[in-house]
């Protein structure tokens, strides 16, 4: 599903949506079923399917009991090879590894 860049929030909610009543219909539920499976509420499930001020919440449950959680992980960038938060760890390392072996080395 290509998602246009100028889209607003709203056509993004709707197009949200469509793809979970279309995932729904695919299995054959109706979305008394679903929101029971999903434990929520009729209403928070149809204000999701039409696009409608939804919960991340309610998107995440719906989802999980649509199985269909690998869009959440589409929907969060992969996790970076380097950290900012790991450098200082780095140093401690290395300057703890260079002070033993000074401590080490016999004096001539």
């Amino acid at each position: 599903m290509e998602v246009p860049v100028a889209a607003t929030i709203e056509d993004l909610e709707i197009q949200l949506g469509k793809g979970v009543r279309s995932h729904r219909l695919r299995q054959g539920l109706t979305q008394a079923e679903l929101a029971d499976r999903a434990n929520v509420a009729l209403g928070a499930l149809k204000a999701l399917e039409q696009g409608r001020n939804s919960t991340t919440a309610t998107l995440v449950k719906v989802l999980r009991a649509l199985d269909q959680t690998d869009w959440l992980s589409r929907l969060s960038p992969p996790a970076p090879a380097f950290s900012p938060l790991d450098l200082p760890k780095k140093r401690n390392a290395k300057a703890r590894n260079s002070r033993a072996s000074r401590a080490q080395k016999p004096s001539t």
